[in-house]
């Protein structure tokens, strides 16, 4: 044995040693958690039950919808009730428990496209830059990320385990835009730019809502831990508020009345009355001639 493969041996005891400290990041019995690519593929595929026609595989021709939209549930169901399984071992939930709430899942999809049709119009009817729906469903990662929240939330609500989070932190990978799938969001939600929002667990937004880019509604304060699960620490959005880049609306008892309008960078801590607008007071720029270059009409009349 060389020195190099003597010390990958050394390296390689070194650490299985830590394994038998049995820390919450070990995992050295046979691994029976869900599987983060299994979900995401189910991903996929569900968003082509929710699209069809747009993420089709080539192959598909809609003549034969009904064979194609059978395979597809059939995938999803075999595989997401796996991953269900999986995830209800914790609690002593049962294979067949898991096959139930799938299958109540699936059934939800048809309420799951009414509330994504919705944000589509939003989406298209919000933004002057969209030429057409199509675009909007291809490229707009706020339709993502709402679409992928819709499918978590149903899965949330029928009390399954650590898949909603998966999905939705999925979504948050690629798009920048964290929604935890125990938020409540109503009808034509609308998310321009995206990047950076956040919105929190207990959040409650109602209808025609329109956030941009960087938008926290989060909890006040989070050095409660675990003692605060379970309790309301996000704020209510009522219908019809727009708010604008970077505002932070904090708190669980904090409500931003029905068509407000928040300005950018707001930081908001207690609730807002209906039909107000908030915005920071503008602040002072200054110009200063800095003189450097020495050559342009503004550095010469300074000099």
């Amino acid at each position: 044995m060389s020195a190099i493969e003597q010390r990958i041996e050394n390296v390689v005891d070194l650490i299985l040693e830590d394994y038998r400290k049995q820390r919450d990041i070990d995992r050295m019995e046979q691994f029976r958690q869900p599987d983060k690519e299994v979900i995401i593929e189910c991903i996929e595929k569900l968003r082509k039950i929710v699209f069809p026609g747009y993420f089709t595989d080539k192959t598909y021709r809609t003549y034969n919808a009904k064979h194609n939209l059978s395979m597809l549930i059939e995938d999803v169901m075999y595989n997401l009730s796996r991953q269900i399984a999986l995830a209800f071992q914790e609690d002593g939930r049962t294979e067949e428990d898991a096959r139930q709430v799938c299958l109540t899942f699936l059934g939800q999809i048809p309420k799951v496209r009414e509330m994504v049709q919705t944000d589509l119009q939003a989406a298209y009817d919000g933004d002057p830059a969209a030429t057409g729906m199509a675009e909007v469903i291809f490229s707009y990662p706020g339709l993502f990320a709402i679409t992928v929240y819709r499918l978590a939330h149903e899965l949330y609500t029928l009390h399954v385990p650590m898949i909603p989070r998966i999905m939705t932190e999925y979504a948050h990978s690629v798009t920048g835009i964290d929604i935890h799938p125990g938020a409540t969001i109503g009808k034509y939600f609308f998310i321009d730019h995206g990047t950076g929002i956040v919105v929190g667990e207990t959040t409650v937004i109602g209808e025609n809502v329109k956030i941009y880019q960087g938008v926290t509604l989060g909890g006040l304060s989070t050095r409660g831990g675990q003692n605060l699960r379970g309790k309301r620490r996000h704020p209510t959005i009522e219908d019809n508020v727009t708010i604008y880049a970077n505002a932070s609306i904090l708190g669980g008892e904090t409500v931003i009345g029905q068509g407000c309008v928040i300005g950018a960078s707001a930081f908001i801590t207690k609730s807002v009355p209906p039909c107000t607008t908030v915005s920071m007071k503008t602040q002072e720029l200054q110009l200063k001639p800095h003189g450097n270059c020495g050559n342009c009409e503004t550095c010469k009349e300074n000099q």
